[in-house]
């Protein structure tokens, strides 16, 4: 499956529709032997060329406090962000219509009250 402009609109197009924010995510399956979880989520605002999308990354300690701030930039040759497992973390978008490509282990597990950290 090619990750082109095609299946970004079609991503953008059904985070559009959506009523729930965080805003839609669309999966694709891929190879039948990988057992994680693959999926794009998209903002609802038109999409921008990938190259331009920049996204702030927040890691916070068990006390939420902010413990590192960095940006992922492809411009500035900083495309992408490994995030440990257990690591309390937020996405802060800063391009309207950005696509962000997301990786995790295991099946699709939705968020429970008790992984949430209010700040």
């Amino acid at each position: 499956m090619l990750i082109d402009e095609h299946l970004l609109d079609k991503v953008t197009a059904k985070a559009k529709a959506s009523p729930y924010i965080p805003p839609a995510a669309g999966g694709y399956s891929g190879t039948i032997d990988f057992t994680g979880n693959r999926v794009f989520v998209a903002t609802k605002n038109e999409i921008n060329d990938g190259l331009s999308t920049v996204i702030k990354v927040l890691f916070y300690n068990d006390d939420r406090v902010l413990t590192t701030e960095f940006l992922v930039n492809p411009l500035e040759g900083v495309y992408g962000v490994h995030i440990p497992a257990g690591q309390w973390h937020t996405l802060e978008v800063l391009d309207s219509g950005t696509v962000i490509f997301e990786v995790k282990d295991g099946p699709y597990v939705p968020l429970q009250p008790e992984d949430i950290i209010r700040l």
